[in-house]
């Protein structure tokens, strides 16, 4: 059988078409043309990172991190952590759809104070901070309390200042004075005994244990005599008493125990044998102290009788009585101590030894 030409026995299906063969390569000194694919955001040259406050030495850049295009590609995202942040939050993760916030890295604390506080208010925002920054009426009324309080307390401790040390200051001062122009007058011949005027000095007292020297001036007179520092003798009305000279009788005398230079403050430490000693211009007179009453009404003026009750005296004689407020720094009570001559002596045979030891 005669076979049928190479020709026809070929396959009937249809050939494929034969694709153009490339060019030929020619060298060029260009690269072939692509279309530039657009970045989510532009490449940006980071700043370099200033000095270190603390060494004052350079330091190299950290590494830039990656992101991604839209397109797959990585891209050197520019910026420190906020950029990148926010840059995650407008395009989200792998250009896709934003994740919920909660899916998103922390957000710095001081970064969203100074978020919130650049965010414009609203006016009912606006009128809820300005009440909220006006201190209430309550905030106002302890304020003004506690500057009451501080104002009292300030004046109180300036009161307190003024009586326990300045009285005492200008009350010596004074009492100094009247014994220094007193001692001159006597030495003068300016003073003779007699009767005297009330706030005028006329004696000297002097307590050689409690190291006490106070002018002693007519009456009790607490502006004119007391204050001033002075001990002042009971010379006038139901209280009046008899002269240190006087034969027979009780010398009377009243002085501060606390403040105003507080002649008498420890007259509760003599003790029976104590010697007292009043000074004048012709005589010196030396009393033993004898007997205290510690406690007693301010109205018992039976103490400053010729013979003292409650004292241990039990007949006429030359006495002394002490008076002063009691306890200290009160005047409700009163003490009293008690002492009896022992000796007159004039001046013109010295000291006596009560002053000179």
């Amino acid at each position: 059988m005669q076979q049928p030409p190479r020709e026809a026995r070929q396959p009937t299906q249809p050939m494929r078409p034969q694709q153009a063969s490339p060019p030929p390569y020619e060298e060029t000194y260009s690269l072939p043309y692509e279309e530039p694919v657009t970045a989510p955001y532009e490449e940006s040259v980071a700043a370099p990172r200033p000095l270190d406050d603390e060494t004052v030495a350079l330091r190299l850049p950290d590494a830039p991190r990656i992101a991604k295009r839209a397109t797959g590609a990585a891209v050197p995202v520019p910026g420190g952590r906020a950029a990148r942040r926010k840059a995650a939050r407008r395009h989200g993760r792998r250009g896709g759809a934003q994740e919920p916030l909660e899916s998103q890295e922390a957000q710095d604390p001081r970064e969203a104070a100074e978020e919130a506080s650049q965010a414009p208010l609203s006016r009912m925002e606006a009128r809820r901070a300005a009440r909220a920054r006006k201190p209430s009426a309550g905030v106002i009324a302890s304020r003004v309390i506690g500057e009451v309080f501080i104002t009292t307390g300030v004046l109180m401790l300036l009161f307190v200042t003024y009586q326990l040390w300045w009285s005492n200051v200008r009350a010596h001062q004074q009492a100094g004075s009247a014994a220094h122009h007193l001692q001159q007058d006597w030495a003068n011949g300016k003073r003779n005994p007699g009767t005297f005027a009330p706030g005028q000095g006329f004696a000297i007292l002097h307590i050689p244990k409690l190291d006490v020297v106070a002018p002693i001036a007519e009456g009790t007179s607490k502006t004119k005599v007391l204050d001033r520092g002075m001990v002042g003798h009971y010379g006038e009305g139901a209280t009046k008493t008899a002269m240190p000279d006087a034969k027979t009788g009780n010398f009377g005398l009243a002085g501060h125990r606390n403040t105003h230079g507080e002649p008498f403050r420890y007259i509760n430490r003599l003790q029976p044998g104590d010697q007292i000693v009043v000074e004048t211009q012709d005589d010196y007179y030396v009393y033993e102290m004898t007997s205290i009453l510690p406690v007693t009404q301010p109205s018992n003026t039976s103490v400053l009788d010729p013979i003292p009750k409650g004292s241990t005296f039990t007949k006429p004689g030359r006495y002394i009585t002490l008076t002063t407020c009691t306890p200290e720094f009160t005047s409700k009570y009163r003490m009293i101590v008690w002492g009896k001559m022992v000796e007159d002596r004039p001046r013109s045979k010295g000291k006596p030894d009560a002053l000179v030891n």
